[in-house]
């Protein structure tokens, strides 16, 4: 099996954990828990969902590509059934998890647009449908 996926690219899930990995070698998040999760790929390729889900709270904040060929990140933060009542402690503390969470997404974003480029896989609109010869 060939490791090179050609276009668009696609990160590995185990690429994906080094960087989180990195990331928390330097950065505290409050005791909340980041996963990559295993998503819709082909072969071992992943598409890029990392989830973060804070300590002693029922909120999951979804990080992941826009796209296959986008190399832009972003959040999402899931619809609850129901109304959430908190306490202004208790929102301070919600958005110390949400400014943590954009942190490292925009750390994943960075990382991706290094990784693309330095992979040489990234098509830009300049070369798609143009002939080599």
């Amino acid at each position: 099996m060939s490791t090179d996926a050609g276009f668009p690219p696609r990160r590995s899930r185990e690429l994906l954990q080094s960087w989180v990995d990195d990331y928390l070698q330097t950065s505290t998040l409050n005791g909340a828990r980041i996963d990559v999760a295993p998503q819709d790929a082909e072969d071992e390729f992943d598409t890029g969902l990392v989830i973060m889900r804070p300590k002693g709270s029922a909120l999951s904040v979804y990080m992941q590509p826009r796209g296959f060929d986008d190399p832009v990140w972003e959040l999402t933060i899931p619809s609850r059934e129901y109304d959430v009542t908190m306490s202004a402690l208790e929102l301070g503390g919600l958005a110390s998890v949400v400014l943590d969470a954009a942190r490292l997404c925009t750390y994943l974003q960075f990382r991706s647009l290094e990784w693309d480029r330095a992979s040489g896989r990234h098509r830009t609109s300049s070369h798609v449908g143009v002939d080599e010869e």
